[in-house]
C-alpha cells in the first residue's frame, strides 16, 4: 500500500513542485499543477470507499490523473483503477492508493500526467 506522502515526496523531488491545499472544505485534499500555467496533473483526495466499490464508508486515499484517453480504458482494467471521480472520465483516472503496492506502479503515471496538461 501506498501513502498519499510517498506521492508528495515524489512530486515535490522530481518537479520541486508542492501541494496546494485550496479546498476550505475538504483541507485534506491537495492539488498538483504546473508553476507556470498553473494547469493541474494531480490531485490527492480522502473520500469514502463507497465512491468507488459501492460498499462501506471507510475513507480511502486516491489520486487522480490525467492520462491519454487511448489508455484509459487499458489501466482501468487494472485492480484499484477507475473512471475519475470528480474529473473528466475520458481524461482522468482515479487510482485507489490502497490497491498500489510501490510508488513505481503509478510513478509512469504521475509523469505522463505532468507531461500531459
Amino acid at each position: 500500500m501506498i501513502k498519499r506522502e510517498d506521492i508528495i515526496d515524489y512530486i515535490v523531488e522530481t518537479y520541486t513542485i508542492y501541494p496546494e491545499y485550496i479546498f476550505e472544505k475538504f483541507p485534506n485534499y491537495c492539488v498538483f499543477r504546473h508553476k507556470r500555467k498553473k494547469k493541474w496533473f494531480g490531485l490527492i483526495m480522502t473520500i469514502p470507499r463507497n465512491k468507488l466499490y459501492g460498499e462501506e464508508e471507510i475513507k480511502i486515499d486516491v489520486i487522480n490523473l490525467k492520462i491519454h484517453p487511448e489508455l484509459n480504458e487499458i489501466v482501468r482494467s487494472k485492480n484499484g483503477y477507475y473512471q475519475a471521480y470528480h474529473m473528466n472520465k475520458k481524461h482522468w483516472i482515479t487510482i485507489d492508493l490502497s490497491a498500489v503496492k510501490d510508488l513505481d506502479q503509478i510513478a509512469g503515471l504521475i509523469d505522463d500526467s505532468f507531461k500531459l496538461t
